[in-house]
């Protein structure tokens, strides 16, 4: 079995070097990085993957992103102003440095010479038009929380953005590297043109959501060293039977995720290697705390103290994860609190906080799909078993993987959901926690957690920033709306027909969901 080597240099970029990132940070980001992983890649081929989330509605505009399929297919036909690289660290793409003096105007200043598939020069007008793609109040974007703190986004000439937001935020450039930013051009009618046409290394031939995407490779990919196939295939295949399957049989190259009964088998197989990459995705229990029965915090807290966390990681996921507590700030994100209690399964405490809210038993059903990841289902139903002496009887509602995140996921009272980790809090905090944020899954409103997030994007003071987070966390594991009981590792196979540098990338499977641009035929 292999396992990845992790980030060793993830936090070796201080605050000043991000105020004024570029080229230093991708010179930074090298430092430490063995020789001995720095293979030479080979030129042509195939590469074929199976990923697990989507549906045939898929759409590719980056407002829309949600699931694997688009995550993987927008890196894929588009770049990013920022990329998180496969050492965690934070790297220039399209925009090849950037500056501020204060932390609240940004100047980003773009790569010269880019092109779009099309023929069309990238300029800042793209930028602008790519990003107010998540702003306003029509914009639908699972993404619009994290851009509301932006003013202005006005262009510097053809190739410079100036950012101006309404308070300082150190973590800003981190920001431009989530998954909806993807960069996309402009029409001559001044519209956005998110039929799929980017400036990323591979070209669409075919998208046909839920079943199969082709590509081509770019000839004009501007980013040296990337974008090695001579076409690609994508396939949704969100049964992990099927998916694990497709990899034995060759079908595919590689699988966004493996299951954990076959782990030991596919590990003895020469022809396919299994990937374990620890990070901070996380699965949740999420309830609408909005609205009755949820609307208890007892409820909730007992909920939190029916679960038995460690039986989870260790009979579901097979120890690929550590137990996690109520928030989604990971052991490996900056600002975790590792001074909070760690929750633990205490089935006395939870009747007397289900007696609180009012119940001596109470019946909930719980929705859930292995399309979220393998073995949703398998921690659904684990759940029920420990809650059960509590006076909670967890009814299992089991979904199909098809359209869960359009059908269920915020539309059911009590569902499962699962996150990819965000390499800062303000990231996951600002989008999945924030009261006004679109995708807010357990309905969570607090006005010292507001109050205390939009505080600490300005801090600069480490000490102060760090205390604030910490709070954060407390809130969130105390009163939140969400149930997180693991942090949990990418675990995925690989044909060894396929070649990486031997340095996988933490903030998604395959790679960061950049597979098709960093790896090789072998």
């Amino acid at each position: 079995m292999n396992t990845s080597i992790p980030a060793a240099v993830a936090g070796a970029v201080s605050r000043r070097n991000l105020l004024k990132g570029g080229a230093a940070l991708g010179a930074t980001a090298m430092m430490g990085l063995p020789g001995s992983l720095l293979a030479q890649p080979q030129k042509g081929g195939m590469l074929r993957v199976a990923l697990a989330q989507g549906g045939t509605s898929d759409t590719l505009d980056p407002a829309t992103f949600s699931g694997s399929q688009q995550i993987f297919l927008g890196w894929t036909l588009r770049n990013n102003l920022t990329e998180i690289g496969s050492d965690g660290a934070l790297k220039p793409e399209l925009a090849e440095s950037w500056s501020s003096d204060d932390a609240t105007t940004w100047i980003f200043n773009l790569r010269k010479g880019v092109e779009f598939h099309n023929g069309k020069t990238l300029t800042a007008e793209d930028v602008i038009a790519s990003l107010n793609l998540h702003r306003g109040e029509d914009s639908k974007s699972g993404a619009k929380a994290l851009l509301e703190s932006v003013v202005s986004i006005t262009a510097e000439g053809d190739t410079a953005v100036r950012v101006v937001l309404n308070g300082p935020n150190a973590d800003f450039p981190y920001i431009l590297s989530d998954y909806h930013f993807n960069i996309c051009p402009v029409n001559p009618d001044g519209t956005v043109d998110v039929s799929g046409t980017g400036t990323g290394g591979y070209i669409l031939e075919e998208f046909n959501p839920g079943v199969r995407t082709r590509v081509r490779r770019n000839p004009n990919y501007w980013k040296e060293g990337a974008a090695h196939f001579e076409e690609g295939e994508i396939l949704l295949i969100n049964d992990p039977t099927a998916a694990t399957n497709a990899l034995v049989t060759g079908e595919v190259h590689a699988i966004e995720s493996s299951e954990y009964k076959t782990l030991s088998l596919l590990g003895r197989r020469p022809d396919i290697a299994v990937e374990s990459v620890p990070g901070g995705f996380h699965g949740s229990f999420a309830m609408n705390s909005a609205n009755a029965p949820f609307n208890n915090n007892d409820l909730r807290l007992a909920l939190k103290y029916a679960i038995d966390r460690q039986a989870i990681v260790d009979t579901v996921l097979k120890g690929h994860g550590v137990v996690a507590n109520d928030h989604p700030v990971s052991p490996s994100m900056p600002y975790h609190d590792a001074s909070i209690e760690q929750r633990p399964y205490d089935p006395d405490r939870a009747k007397f906080h289900l007696k609180k809210a009012g119940h001596d038993s109470l019946t909930l059903q719980l929705s859930a799909s292995d399309g979220l990841y393998t073995g949703a289902v398998d921690a659904v139903t684990l759940y029920r078993e420990h809650a059960a002496p509590t006076g909670l009887n967890i009814e299992v509602v089991r979904e199909p993987g098809d359209g869960y995140w359009s059908d269920v996921w915020m539309k059911k009272p009590f569902f499962a959901s699962s996150w990819g980790p965000r390499p800062v809090p303000d990231m996951i905090l600002t989008t999945a926690y924030a009261s006004t944020a679109a995708w807010n899954e357990g309905a969570f409103s607090n006005a010292r957690f507001d109050e205390l997030l939009l505080a600490a994007r300005g801090e600069l003071d480490e000490a102060k920033r760090g205390a604030m987070y910490g709070e954060m966390q407390r809130i969130l594991s105390d009163e939140g709306g969400s149930v997180i009981p693991f942090f949990r590792s990418y675990v995925y196979g690989r044909s060894t027909a396929i070649a990486h540098s031997g340095q996988l990338g933490s903030d998604w499977p395959l790679d960061g969901h950049r597979a098709m641009e960093r790896w090789w035929t072998a």
